[in-house]
């Protein structure tokens, strides 16, 4: 039976990954969460083909654990890996109006930390079991924040560690991409547009994530026309793996925007 492992599995978009996957009960689900008791979203959807294992996507003692909990369950195999979790500072400061220089240091090595070593981690525990998978797929979960061109376009100001990681998240996929190409891995990291995820947001937005917003919309009010609705959580991972199913070996490692129908590279 296939096989797939969520990072980042609690709430939004990885809890969707789960219950997308897990609707079909041939599939074998592995949710990696931060810490099952708060993982309430995950432990109501009461699926017997959904496995919910903690660990910390920084940690590598601890996804090696939960890798080794997978291979017990399927044989020492998995056929799928979605790198969903990371998370943003949101300090609420540009580049330049960080209360110290060790605070911009602080935010950067964190968000890098969090969404960058994090998917060089978990990438790396799951790796030996994928070799062993009939399909070899990996899915990263980016963001626009990260990609330049977008930055440049709108003059984003906002969220800058979270920004640098994610950029830096996507040259990881692509090192991973350069190395297994050959050995018949897909790699793609993709950004899904704008997703709401607030019906599984569980505490308020603190005052650092609204002054981030408001950085945003002056940003994003530079864009032309009218942008389209943020998606639901069910069209976003739909639209992910719409793109993902067909991705060709050939244009492995690459960083992309989904926006509607529309796949850009970036």
């Amino acid at each position: 039976m296939p096989s797939y492992v969520v990072t980042g599995a609690a709430r939004g978009i990885g809890l969707q990954f789960v219950k997308h996957f897990s609707a079909d009960s041939a599939n074998q689900v592995f949710a990696i969460v931060r810490n099952k008791s708060t993982a309430t979203f995950l432990q109501e959807l009461g699926k017997s083909n959904v496995t919910i294992i903690e660990a910390d996507v920084t940690d590598p003692k601890a996804l090696s654990a939960a890798a080794a909990e997978v291979a017990k369950a399927t044989g020492n195999k998995l056929d799928y890996l979605i790198n969903n979790a990371g998370s943003s500072t949101n300090p609420g400061f540009a580049i330049d109006t960080f209360p110290t220089p060790e605070a911009l240091e602080n935010d950067l090595l964190a968000n890098i930390k969090a969404n960058t070593i994090s998917v060089a981690h978990s990438t790396n525990a799951f790796l030996p079991l994928l070799k062993n998978g009939s399909s070899k797929k990996v899915l990263t979960v980016s963001s626009g924040a990260g990609n330049v061109n977008v930055t440049l376009k709108t003059d984003v100001a906002a969220q800058v560690g979270y920004s640098v990681a994610k950029a830096a998240m996507n040259m990881v996929v692509a090192k991973f991409a350069a190395q297994y190409r050959d050995d018949g891995f897909v790699f793609l990291s993709i950004c899904p547009g704008m997703v709401d995820t607030s019906a599984t947001k569980t505490s308020p937005p603190t005052p650092g994530e609204l002054e981030e917003y408001k950085m945003l919309g002056k940003s994003f009010s530079k864009i032309e026309g009218t942008p389209p609705p943020p998606l639901s959580t069910e069209e976003a991972v739909k639209g992910l793996m719409k793109v993902f199913d067909s991705w060709p070996i050939e244009r492995s490692g690459m960083s992309v925007s989904r926006h509607g129908s529309e796949v850009w590279e970036v």
